[in-house]
């Protein structure tokens, strides 16, 4: 009898488990994401009826892996999805991750006093279409030049920070976003930070999805705005162990990652709903100008489909 009964439970565990919906989610390390890290492992994926996958792709190879079909789902920078669609990989967002408050910034040399002059200089920054080389243009623009005006090298946020500390002879600036900005804080010895999000506020992530994954699974995608929010609150809620689940998946203790978080606000769900009522449209139209300026696309994608509000529900 307790052998039947066994094999009956484990046969409602095998039933339950294939009613999860299958995602993979592209991410990156950086610290914004962490709250989708967290609603894996503290199983609120899981709670809400998915079974997600994270994988660690960097940006400049996000889009090739949702055309891929590898993932269905990534997270990423606002102006990023406008690129995507432009290149012809259609995806929609669904929801706001986060906004960066000085969690994203340029690292000079003690030589460089203002961003005006960079001009003649090189500049480490990660691949055009991603976030650090967007910021570089916006900080740029801002001051009068282009990225035609530097000599951009393209590394990676944590190659670039890396190469600051090192005191790499041929790099004058660097673009760089938490964690990875606070390695270079502690040290300022490497160099100093001379603008960050706080100076320019533009740094802002979304989660999206293939209009195909949206249209099939409405449910999995209301499932995945819901499991982020939870993880908002429950980091609110449980401060320690949130940040120390999250801290552990880009190797920092808790309490470190505690203080990289300081330079970002996670949005809720009310945040997330005045964020779409109009902020995310007037600052895709500024982005997508400024992306074709500098030649990252050729054409605005369909500016109506990037964005689809029905799960902040």
């Amino acid at each position: 009898m307790k052998k039947l009964l066994a094999l009956s439970l484990a046969a409602l565990a095998c039933a339950a488990q294939a009613q999860d919906t299958k995602v993979a989610v592209a991410i990156s390390g950086w610290t914004g994401f962490a709250p989708l890290t967290l609603a894996k492992e503290a199983g609120i994926f899981k709670k809400n009826g998915l079974d997600v996958s994270i994988k660690k792709i960097p940006q400049k190879d996000r889009h090739l892996a949702i055309a891929s079909g590898d993932v269905q789902c990534a997270a990423t920078t606002v102006e990023t999805w406008i690129v995507w669609n432009a290149n012809g990989v259609a995806t929609t967002q669904i929801f706001q991750l986060d906004k960066s408050y000085g969690a994203d910034g340029m690292v000079v040399k003690p030589h460089i006093t203002k961003i005006s002059d960079l001009k003649g200089k090189t500049v480490a920054a990660s691949a055009p279409g991603t976030a650090p080389y967007f910021t570089l243009a916006w900080m740029l623009k801002k001051n009068g030049l282009s990225a035609k005006d530097v000599k951009v090298v393209n590394l990676e946020p944590q190659a670039a920070a890396n190469a600051m500390i090192a005191g790499s002879t041929d790099i004058d600036a660097a673009m760089t976003y938490e964690p990875y900005l606070s390695a270079v804080r502690a040290k300022p010895e490497a160099g100093k930070i001379i603008a960050t999000t706080l100076d320019y506020p533009m740094v802002m992530d979304t989660f999206g999805c293939t209009p195909k994954f949206l249209s099939e699974n409405p449910k999995a995608a209301k499932a995945l705005a819901d499991s982020y929010f939870e993880a908002v609150e429950m980091i609110q809620k449980d401060p320690a162990k949130s940040y120390e689940i999250m801290g552990a998946d880009v190797k920092q203790t808790g309490e470190a990652f505690a203080k990289s978080a300081g330079y970002l606000r996670w949005q809720d769900r009310a945040a997330n709903q005045k964020f779409f009522a109009g902020e995310h449209a007037a600052f895709s139209k500024e982005a997508a100008e400024l992306l074709m300026e500098a030649g990252i696309i050729k054409q605005l994608p369909d500016m109506s489909k990037l964005a689809d509000t029905r799960f902040l529900k």
